[in-house]
């Protein structure tokens, strides 16, 4: 590290201890010399080098390791031309026992302020895009370009597997690709929670409050972990409004809406939805294959002995419906079984590998809950959605719910059709293409759709 890049780290500073700790405690530094792993400043006092070993020192650090990572310590020492004694020094490393109290090396920049391991699978061009998830994905992309903050935060949500954390991950790899010296910092929210009360026990809260407000970007994993821990939630709010301040940017992930996750205090929640909020949807018949595809083209070049039959990939789209890892585990479990067995790849083989799997995706969803569902949703008399009545206000919950019978059960179409007043299967096709074409273009429509999927499968 040169003396410029100091001046650097200074001005760095100055912004984030603000001016009158800057001209009474950082300004006097002088860097003089860097020995391997140390780092050492010139003060013109002791008590001044104790002070800011105290309260600056592992902020000073992080920024240093910004320029130069192997530095691991830093020492202040007494200016020559000082009446007081040259041996007194401060420093971040422990201390001989005669010397003022110290505290562990850099413990807090690189407990608290670390990154958590990103995932060298889950960048942008592994993330197979559709309909359930291409504005999540866009949203994402806009943020990775690292421009100007035009929505803050950017909230991803939705269920189990659905790709909010992949995202999260290629969001940060893009971001310290493009730009290496930004300050990314991706945890979970138990994580944010467990090195708060790290930085309580420890008493070292203001090094906490500094070095997170210090981050330019934010991304906090599966906020809803962080409702009914009061104390975690108030210094995640003044994170937040901290950083919002900066126009640095935030991104969180939820497993529901702000507004749905309960024991979040309304603050937060109120936060939280002032950016641009995204629902990832359950993934579609189309999404679910073309996620196969692209893994099975990957697994062709770790296999190239393997073969698969026609349809294996469409059974395995139409069966495992409701989550992606699990999707995406069958199949690496399938080639791995296959190649060990010596096999190829055939429907057969995928029915005897996957069984377990396949049994417990199936969908366990009656024809008569989602009536009953449907019917109090658009608050009509069951007897009415099944009757002959044709009149809209029956016929459009009928083939809603004739649709999400299609969907979320695996009974035919003449049976669907009898339990919808012995009516014929093509009525029920015609039902279930006509809610197809509308739930693309009424949003009303769709966010029922949404709101029914999630009664029916939680």
């Amino acid at each position: 590290m040169t003396k410029d890049q100091w001046g650097q780290i200074k001005q760095d500073l100055l912004k984030t201890v603000g001016k009158n700790n800057f001209t009474n405690w950082i300004e006097p530094l002088e860097l003089t010399a860097i020995d391997d792993d140390v780092v050492t400043f010139k003060v013109p006092t002791t008590f001044q080098g104790n002070y800011v070993s105290r309260n600056f020192g592992e902020l000073i650090l992080f920024k240093v390791n910004g320029f130069a990572p192997s530095i691991r310590r830093i020492d202040f020492q007494v200016a020559a031309n000082s009446s007081q004694k040259p041996a007194a020094t401060a420093s971040t490393a422990p201390a001989p026992a005669a010397a003022a109290p110290a505290r562990p090396t850099a413990r807090l920049s690189e407990d608290v302020l670390s990154s958590a391991p990103l995932d060298e699978r889950f960048t942008f061009d592994r993330f197979v895009v559709g309909k359930p998830n291409e504005l999540a994905h866009a949203a994402a992309k806009r943020v990775a370009e690292g421009g100007p903050v035009t929505f803050n935060p950017l909230f991803l949500y939705g269920g189990v597997g659905l790709g909010k954390t992949h995202l999260m991950h290629a969001i940060a790899w893009d971001l310290q690709a493009a730009q290496p010296d930004l300050n990314v910092l991706y945890l979970s929210a138990e994580q944010f929670m467990y090195r708060f009360v790290q930085a309580l026990r420890d008493r070292r809260m203001m090094d906490f409050k500094e070095l997170f407000r210090s981050v330019d970007v934010l991304m906090v994993d599966d906020v809803q972990f962080i409702a009914g821990k009061d104390s975690t939630q108030e210094e995640f709010f003044h994170t937040f409004n901290a950083l919002v301040d900066q126009n640095k940017q935030i991104v969180i992930s939820a497993d529901r809406a702000p507004g749905e996750i309960a024991n979040l205090e309304e603050r937060i929640k109120s936060r939280l939805q002032c950016g641009l909020v995204v629902d990832l949807h359950p993934t579609d018949y189309e999404l679910r294959l073309g996620i196969l595809q692209s893994k099975a083209d990957r697994f062709a070049e770790q296999y190239p002995s393997l073969e698969m039959a026609d349809g294996v990939l469409e059974f395995l789209a139409h069966r495992i419906s409701t989550n992606v890892r699990v999707l995406e585990g069958a199949l690496t479990r399938l080639y791995a079984f296959a190649s060990l067995v010596g096999h190829q790849i055939t429907l057969e083989l995928a029915q005897d590998c996957l069984a377990d799997i396949l049994r417990a995706s199936e969908r366990k969803v009656s024809i008569e809950e989602i009536q009953r569902q449907v019917s109090e949703h658009y608050n009509i008399r069951l007897s009415d959605m099944i009757g002959p009545k044709r009149v809209r206000t029956f016929a459009r919950p009928r083939q809603i719910a004739m649709f999400l019978c299609k969907q979320l059960t695996s009974r035919s179409l003449p049976e669907i059709g009898r339990r919808f007043g012995g009516r014929d299967h093509t009525t029920v096709m015609h039902g279930v293409r006509r809610i197809e074409e509308l739930s693309s273009q009424d949003g009303q429509l769709a966010e029922d759709l949404k709101i029914l999927r999630r009664a029916l499968e939680g």
